[in-house]
């Protein structure tokens, strides 16, 4: 009887973890067709604007996941493009937040982990939740920003 009862018991909590395990939630994130998309729209949007940008597009934990410099862009436009990326993806918000809190005074802003006070890099966000950041560098800080939003909205339109 006792036996029994412990199989029993074992069966319910195998059944219960399963039950959890299935229930799991599911992460979007940025696959290569959204990251193309995106790409796109910036490079039309640059072309447009008749300047030549650095796009970079990292993933929520600031990893590289697109790089292409622009031919006649300059080559600080490569980690310029990486500094604002990461700052939004790893803040959650546009690298501007830290540009416009250092032009009101605050020098902590110089110092903070991967930050970076230059306009360019905003967060891709899905419901809510950051899953990546996308920055253009190479020509007025606000153009790149708006290269930017534009790439962000062909994929999320």
């Amino acid at each position: 009887m006792l036996l029994r009862m412990s199989k029993s018991i074992a069966l319910f909590f195998s059944l219960l973890f399963v039950a959890m395990a299935a229930d799991l939630p599911s992460r979007k994130y940025l696959n290569l067709a959204a990251i193309k998309t995106m790409v796109a729209a910036a490079e039309s949007e640059a072309a447009k604007r008749n300047v030549q940008v650095t796009i970079c597009i990292l993933d929520e934990s600031g990893n590289l996941l697109f790089l292409q410099k622009a031919d006649g862009a300059t080559l600080n436009t490569i980690q310029f493009a990486q500094r604002k990326a990461r700052y939004a993806a790893l803040y959650g918000r546009p690298s501007a937040t830290a540009e416009d809190s250092l032009k009101n005074g605050n020098l902590a802003q110089l110092v903070y982990p991967d930050g970076f006070p230059n306009r360019g890099g905003l967060p891709i966000k899905v419901e809510g939740k950051t899953i990546g950041a996308i920055a253009c560098s190479g020509a007025a800080s606000e153009v790149d920003e708006a290269i930017s939003q534009f790439a962000i909205d062909a994929l999320l339109k």
